[in-house]
């Protein structure tokens, strides 16, 4: 087992490594930035380390001092998280060369499925369905004319590279291809630093549904349940569960098979996620693989019983899978909301300040993943996303029950949120049916702003 390991992460995610390296006996190594000095990983950690300005390019991006603290404090393993390094051919190649285990897919992995490109062309040779679109990347505006003709308006550019949602625009016609090529190429190359985009055909009204898998040294693949992540605001994920609603047994067992089958392709190594697209007759396409932990991965532990950090842990020491895919069973139905600081009721403004007052909610298989505390500061600096509240229950319609009941107990004073958003979400009939798709909120966002406005003034009624 390792021994020691630096979490390369802050908030809730470093939070998150952390318990479950102290339940396997490992020492923690947490570092933070200047904005970050008060933050509860920094408080837990064995040590903590401060590496820089609140900048994320002068801490959390600085691969030079993240591997600094790592040699000088003897740590044989690094935990990136999300976000930030977690993805970084650079930094796992460099942990590499001083001897350090990154907790992830080895470098060569994170490199070639990182690229978009590269992994739809690796997965179209087992034949799992792709988007119909370019082989590769495009090179010029008039190559993606022509492959835009050929599959029909309305297409995606997209980033070859990267993800959160950034460097993605859809082009209804030729005019328009002509002005946002120019558009996501600067975009992926300032987000990304690498401007290489492809196209793919624009799939209407479809389902975002992955599949988390778990890799070991020794070729053991397994799939957990599907999970539907297609309540999204500007490409941004808001709301996910597991399993996915309104799926058929058949389709998730093909989307676990093609899941493990593109691991295997590339050799794959720790946790991951296969991403597709599912259309209305259960057509599916794969759309990407990361290679890291995800923002959702509590509703996996919660309907299957596994904590996937401890298994990442236990795959970077070296240690085979003790779990098999006949293992697996779904003890439930987990939905988890992410709560952002930022105003709904401003137009999703971004908003940072120190929390007046806080209070999560509790009980039965009701779960918030968080480092927020009375006082804490919320920094501009950094990504909007707080905490996340999941819970689980035997149904879907008793996990919504919960999940409204436990948003009613979560209060945040200080900042704005999008606490009222996610709870109204929870009463709008398409989501109680759970036949929704990727465009739920733009369709529906009328009416959830409406209702949102209702519920929070007869909240301010009841106070009085």
């Amino acid at each position: 087992m390792l021994k020691r390991i630096l979490i390369a992460n802050r908030g809730e995610i470093a939070l998150r490594i952390l318990r479950s390296a102290r339940e396997l006996g490992i020492e923690t190594v947490a570092v933070f930035s200047e904005a970050d000095r008060e933050s509860l990983d920094v408080k837990f950690a064995d040590r903590a380390v401060c590496i820089g300005r609140a900048p994320a390019q002068k801490s959390y991006l600085n691969i030079d001092k993240l591997i600094t603290v790592a040699r000088a404090l003897n740590c044989d393993g690094v935990h990136p998280g999300y976000g930030f390094l977690s993805e970084s051919y650079e930094f796992a190649l460099a942990l590499e060369g001083e001897g350090i285990k990154f907790i992830g897919p080895d470098p060569e992995t994170i490199k070639n499925m990182g690229n978009k490109s590269y992994a739809i062309a690796s997965v179209k040779k087992l034949k799992v369905p792709t988007v119909p679109g370019s082989d590769g990347n495009v090179k010029n505006v008039d190559e993606a004319l022509k492959i835009a003709e050929k599959i029909g308006y309305p297409v995606l550019l997209k980033a070859a590279v990267g993800g959160g949602g950034k460097g993605i625009r859809k082009v209804s016609s030729r005019e328009e291809m002509q002005n946002l090529f120019k558009i996501v190429k600067l975009e992926a190359g300032s987000s990304f630093k690498d401007d290489s985009i492809y196209l793919e055909k624009f799939i209407e009204n479809p389902r975002h549904i992955e599949v988390q898998i778990l890799a070991d040294d020794f070729g053991n693949v397994i799939a957990l349940p599907e999970r539907n992540c297609s309540i999204q605001r500007e490409n941004q994920k808001m709301i996910e569960e597991s399993p996915a609603p309104n799926i058929s047994n058949e389709l998730g067992e093909k989307l676990k098979k093609a899941a493990i089958n593109a691991a295997k392709a590339c050799k794959y190594k720790n946790a991951g996620t296969v991403e597709f697209l599912v259309d209305r007759d259960e057509n599916f396409y794969f759309i990407e693989m990361n290679t890291r932990i995800q923002v959702e991965h509590p509703v996996s532990e919660m309907v299957t019983g596994i904590d996937l950090i401890k298994e990442q842990l236990k795959i970077a020491a070296g240690l085979k899978l003790k779990i098999k895919n006949e293992d697996i069973k779904i003890h439930g139905h987990a939905i988890e909301a992410r709560i952002i600081a930022k105003d709904p009721f401003n137009n999703f403004k971004a908003s940072s300040g120190s929390l007046e007052f806080f209070h999560g909610p509790s009980g039965m298989d009701t779960r918030f993943d968080s480092d927020l505390y009375q006082g804490l500061n919320i920094s501009p600096f950094y990504d909007s996303m707080i905490g996340k509240l999941i819970v689980m229950d035997k149904t879907r319609s008793l996990a919504i029950k919960k999940l409204r009941r436990a948003l009613e107990e979560l209060v945040i004073t200080g900042v704005q949120t999008n606490l009222w958003y996610v709870y109204t979400i929870c009463y709008i009939y398409e989501f109680l049916r759970g036949n929704y798709t990727t465009n739920f909120l733009f369709e529906n966002e009328k009416e959830i702003l409406k209702i949102m406005g209702e519920f929070h003034d007869k909240y301010l009624e009841r106070q009085d």
